[in-house]
């Protein structure tokens, strides 16, 4: 019987389609045939027996699995997993062919590019996906970009099952422990730089809500797309290619100006080659009085050291273990237990929210360190423009009618003059 079906109705289902086509059934272990009239009957008990045994089975393989997860044993499918294998013991190992592709996937999202671009890019260089295939799709990207295995951790549970019958999984939102293992492989990219990729992912997120009601969302065509802004409204510039008089140069200009929305606004248009000059000039300008600055950057680091004060992640790590144990023993005695899951949402939502805070903490502290290491390392002025340079420490250019106003990831501010 637990061999034909472990779900009563799909068996009793089964069984009255074989007799309208006249096909009976003999069941030798139980005894049973369906085509004694009470065979029915000693059927449907059978068939419930089977699927209580399926459900009991798959009760006591969901306990093993947690019980391997609270020791920290991870289990993971390395079939479509880009850069691990397995060994002979089944622990993740690093397959360096694969490590580099992940590793250019992080690059070149720092550096500007897409997640559509980075995905022709391995196609056009022949790369296989995790899976094997050809063709990569921007989720490919998007998946390799947020998965915490790839700094040597691993968050368990990220999906359960909801129904033993239909083996249905969801996305796990708290309903069950969760359980997250540090350093538990060889990592491949460098925490701070995950951390990076994770508020970059945040940033090219953020919707820029225009003065005129429009919303700009982000774009990586070009490296100061996004930085650059009006300061008579505040709407981005856009860079066009201008064509005067049969000559073509490469201009930015406020989007107000070039939609023509009503709002009124004449700031002026840029060459691109003088946005790049007063970049140049104003990483200069830290430079020649990098003593001033390094005393603003002292400063910057102290005041976020003193934003860290609060409750630590650690008392709330505690306080959610604890709760999780008390989870599984409600779970176990089949008692209510809808205060705790709930004193865990609020948890969940707590501690992600401070590691989120921490991460940025940590990511402008960083950046602070970024801009402080360039003011005591750089030998000379910079002669010509550096894109890379670029990405690295300009946050924000505001264009005014008699100036730029160059806004530091550091947090410092340079005014260059026309």
């Amino acid at each position: 019987m637990s061999r034909f079906a472990r779900n009563t109705t799909d068996c009793l289902e089964l069984v009255r389609r074989l007799q309208n086509l006249g096909i009976f059934i003999f069941f030798e272990k139980e005894n049973i045939n369906t085509m004694d009239s009470k065979g029915e009957v000693m059927l449907t008990i059978m068939a419930s027996l089977a699927q209580q045994e399926s459900q009991s089975l798959s009760q006591n393989v969901k306990l093993g699995l947690q019980y391997r997860y609270q020791q920290g044993e991870i289990q993971v499918n390395c079939n479509w997993f880009l850069g691990y294998a397995k060994d002979e013991n089944k622990h993740l190992v690093v397959v360096p062919e694969e490590a580099e592709i992940v590793k250019r996937i992080y690059r070149e999202y720092l550096e500007g590019a897409s997640m559509l671009k980075i995905a022709r890019g391995l196609e056009a260089d022949g790369i296989l996906n995790g899976a094997g295939r050809e063709k990569w799709h921007t989720s490919n990207i998007s998946t390799i970009l947020r998965n915490e295995k790839y700094i040597g951790d691993a968050l368990l549970q990220k999906t359960y099952t909801v129904d033993f019958l239909t083996k249905q999984r969801v996305k796990n939102n708290g309903l069950v422990p969760q359980y997250y293992v540090e350093n538990s492989h060889e990592a491949i990219i460098p925490r701070e730089i995950f951390m990076q990729v994770q508020e970059e992912l945040v940033r090219r997120r953020i919707v820029h809500t225009s003065p005129n009601g429009k919303n700009r969302v982000f774009s990586s065509s070009h490296c100061l797309s996004n930085i650059v802004f009006c300061g008579c409204c505040g709407e981005f510039y856009r860079r066009i290619h201008w064509y005067n008089r049969g000559k073509k140069s490469i201009v930015w200009r406020c989007i107000s100006r070039l939609e023509n929305t009503g709002l009124f606004c004449d700031a002026r248009t840029v060459p691109e080659s003088q946005i790049e000059q007063v970049l140049v000039a104003a990483i200069n300008q830290t430079w020649c009085d990098k003593n001033t600055f390094l005393t603003t950057l002292q400063r910057n680091i102290e005041a976020v050291l003193e934003s860290e004060k609060g409750q630590p992640l650690t008392d709330i790590d505690k306080r959610l273990a604890e709760l999780q144990e008390e989870l599984l023993k409600r779970t176990g005695a089949r008692t209510d237990y809808e205060d705790v899951a709930e004193e865990i949402y609020r948890l969940r939502e707590e501690n992600q929210k401070l590691q989120l805070e921490s991460a940025g903490r940590d990511e402008q502290k960083k950046r602070i360190a970024d801009m402080s290491t360039f003011l005591r390392e750089q030998p000379t002025a910079l002669t010509e423009y550096d894109e890379p340079l670029v990405r690295r420490l300009i946050e924000k250019v505001t264009v005014y009618e008699d100036k730029f106003t160059v806004e530091f990831k550091s947090g410092m501010t340079v005014d260059v003059e026309e």
